[in-house]
């Protein structure tokens, strides 16, 4: 067996931490012997051990002398857990094989170094490209402190997410609906416009089996949302976030005592201010949004730069009518030179439907 088929299996490992771990990143380790697996790991949740650690406490057999793989750089400092450094040098694993470097300025190298100084012979850069991708998020969250935004939206062939009535039930079938929950789980929060609030009333919440809610954000710059609402009376049990520029004090009150929190957010122009938006959104510990807006508030957060990467369900109906409503609304653009770009694409077909993803392009 070689490198690469070891780190394959700490990749598998690392995606079983997948929604428990924010804004933590997910890690898993496997520890190698005479070509033999001995343990395994991953970081199971958020303030719990980490992937090296589990890792070695699954060992039945003597480690000593034996090969780690792990995802990411081992940690060499004291936060909720030990330095995972620490556990690899007392255990006398004898090669540590790594995945991709940790860029947390805590980390960022000191790991493979602290190893090093200890005799461990230490190789990076197996199967880097999956690691980083594996770790978007944490990556983008430790370097901005901001979350990292993804745009879901349904739409139909002719581009349109509700029809000119405002109907948009539903557009994709069973198979598309289900996979918008495994990224419910997978993002640490989930946010809408106050359009979506009081046109559809939703819950918000993740409805797969095992799954974990996302904390709710609703950007309410007039503050409309009401009391009787399913996403304020469910407030206490999941988080919920208010956005508004309203001074509202009574009603802000109301809201705090349903157990909604409220997050004071300045206007451009018309609508909250959404680069302060996410900065006060990072300053909580929110490392990723899964943007679920309407057609106004998909154009603003393109406009603003926040959006990291595209997921387009698109189903096989076309709603034509000059009046239904597009997937992203605003303004637009002038001059197609300046349209939003994308790369990456990838293409995954569940049902009788088509998820589109891509990236931003950077520098956009």
């Amino acid at each position: 067996m070689n490198d690469e088929y070891y780190m394959k299996i700490a990749l598998s490992e690392a995606k079983r931490g997948c929604g428990f771990v924010n804004p933590n990143p997910m890690v898993g380790a496997v520890i190698v012997k005479n070509d033999e697996i001995i343990g395994t790991g991953y970081h199971e949740k958020y303030g719990k051990l980490h992937a090296e650690r589990n890792a070695i406490a699954s060992c039945q057999k003597s480690i000593e002398g034996a090969t780690m793989y792990v995802t990411l750089e081992p940690c060499c400092h004291y936060g909720k857990t030990p330095p995972c450094t620490e556990a690899i040098i007392e255990s006398q694993i004898s090669t540590v094989i790594i995945g991709s470097k940790d860029s947390n300025p805590l980390v960022a190298g000191r790991g493979i170094n602290v190893l090093k100084k200890h005799g461990i012979v230490v190789k990076t850069g197996v199967l880097e490209n999956e690691c980083l991708k594996l770790n978007e998020v944490f990556f983008h969250y430790i370097k901005t402190r901001t979350p990292f935004v993804v745009m879901k939206y349904a739409m139909t062939l002719d581009g349109k997410i509700a029809t000119r009535t405002g109907k948009s039930k539903w557009i994709t079938g069973e198979a598309a609906r289900k996979h918008v929950h495994t990224s419910r789980h997978k993002y640490s929060s989930i946010m809408v416009g106050i359009g979506t609030v009081l046109a559809d009333d939703p819950m918000l919440n993740c409805r797969m089996p095992n799954g974990r809610n996302p904390k709710r954000i609703v950007c309410d710059t007039n503050l409309q949302i009401p009391l009787s609402s399913k996403i304020v009376e469910t407030a206490n049990e999941i988080p919920t976030y208010i956005a508004t520029a309203a001074e509202n004090t009574e009603k802000v009150t109301q809201l705090q005592k349903k157990g909604c929190y409220i997050i004071n957010t300045p206007k451009k122009d018309e609508y909250l201010d959404l680069n302060i938006l996410m900065t006060q959104l990072g300053s909580e510990n929110i490392d990723s949004i899964l943007l679920e807006g309407g057609s106004t508030l998909n154009y603003n957060a393109l406009n603003s730069g926040i959006v990291n990467k595209i997921q387009a369900y698109i189903a096989p109906k076309i709603f034509g009518g000059s009046q239904a409503i597009p997937s992203v609304g605003g303004v637009g653009i002038d001059n197609p030179k300046d349209a939003f770009k994308f790369v990456n694409r990838k293409i995954t077909v569940l049902g009788e439907d088509i998820l589109l993803e891509f990236d931003m392009k950077e520098g956009e």
